[in-house]
């Protein structure tokens, strides 16, 4: 029996291509299914995120071109369209690339932890569709293994990288327990959603998510158990944040120096930890004169992240060396 892999991610096909090749949520069983029936298959997974798709199978052939032609049928697309942009693993590359994959080598932010938790999905819903057996679902499991030991022997997830993730991380060390702060978000764009995933990771005892949009607001508020309110609602909700995080396209700095003197006096003058990551910025420089508030900026932010990167490249270079000894002693 042969392990077979066919995929591609961001490194290999543009945006248009992988939109083409993506299996959502809704589809994801009966497509594993149809997949599994094909009789040269005998266990089927298929890992599909925003940043690739990729299709684990064991196989009675090393002919790939089974899978090349599944997907084409299955997608209504030309395969000529796409084979370009493919890789096509087999047997012990096909370990190593899915140890890679989950322990964050293979991804758009070196280290980043969200892959391991969509690959666990990717196996659950093998697992559930009935196309995960003995073999592949080994291979499932010594790769959760694996990226465990990586996460635990090297510092690949440690270090910041992005100005959302240096900012929640700067949050943890300026508060003992997360899980009894309130922390406001002011914007709806793609770095507060960030921050907002790392605060609930974190156990953040409350999140409120202003924006100009309401409806955005209450959307991206829905996915973490948060409460949405308006921009015009800031001056009521204001006292309520232990941590405020900023990121919108405003022009003009939404947050004075006035209206946080006059949260802190409602709190009675119990700190407040801000991170502006706007430019230009949301939060007046002059805030930071005030004396029970903690302001960073993106800059601030900029030289850990940094720092960190280069921290992580070298971590990386451990992880591989893991990864070697883990395949091996997989194969053996």
């Amino acid at each position: 029996m042969t392990f077979l892999a066919v995929g591609i991610n961001y490194n290999t096909a543009p945006v248009s291509i992988r939109e083409r090749l993506s299996f959502p949520a809704d589809i994801l069983e009966s497509s594993l299914k149809e997949l599994w029936r094909l009789k040269e298959i005998s266990e089927a997974a298929i890992l599909s995120t925003c940043n690739r798709t990729e299709f684990y199978c064991t196989s009675t052939t090393a002919n790939q071109q089974i899978l090349i032609d599944w997907v084409a049928q299955s997608k209504q697309i030309n395969a000529a369209d796409f084979t370009p942009y493919l890789y096509c693993l087999t047997d012990r590359s096909v370990c190593r690339h899915i140890f890679r994959v989950a322990c964050g080598l293979d991804s758009m932010i070196l280290g980043e932890p969200q892959i391991l938790g969509q690959m666990k999905i990717a196996y659950q819903a093998a697992y559930d569709a009935g196309t995960l057996g003995k073999r592949l679902g080994k291979l499932f499991q010594h790769t959760f293994t694996a990226a465990k030991k990586v996460r635990t022997d090297t510092a690949i997830g440690s270090s910041p990288v992005s100005v959302a993730f240096a900012a929640v991380q700067l949050a943890q060390q300026i508060f003992d327990k997360l899980s009894e702060q309130t922390a406001l978000l002011i914007g709806a764009g793609e770095t507060i959603e960030l921050a907002a995933r790392h605060l609930s990771q974190q156990g953040i005892g409350r999140i409120i998510i202003a924006n100009r949009t309401y409806d955005k607001a209450h959307t991206l508020a829905a996915q973490f158990n948060g409460y949405a309110i308006a921009l015009s609602e800031l001056p009521t909700h204001l006292a309520e944040a232990d941590i405020v995080i900023t990121s919108t396209a405003s022009q003009l700095p939404i947050l004075g120096k006035g209206r946080v003197e006059s949260a802190l006096k409602k709190r009675k003058h119990k700190p407040m930890f801000m991170v502006d990551l706007a430019v230009p910025r949301d939060i007046e420089a002059e805030v930071e004169q005030l004396r029970d508030v903690y302001l960073y900026t993106v800059d601030d932010l900029q030289h850990t992240i940094d720092q960190n990167m280069n921290s992580r490249r070298l971590a990386a270079e451990q992880a591989e060396e893991i990864i070697d000894t883990q395949v091996d002693y997989f194969l053996a």
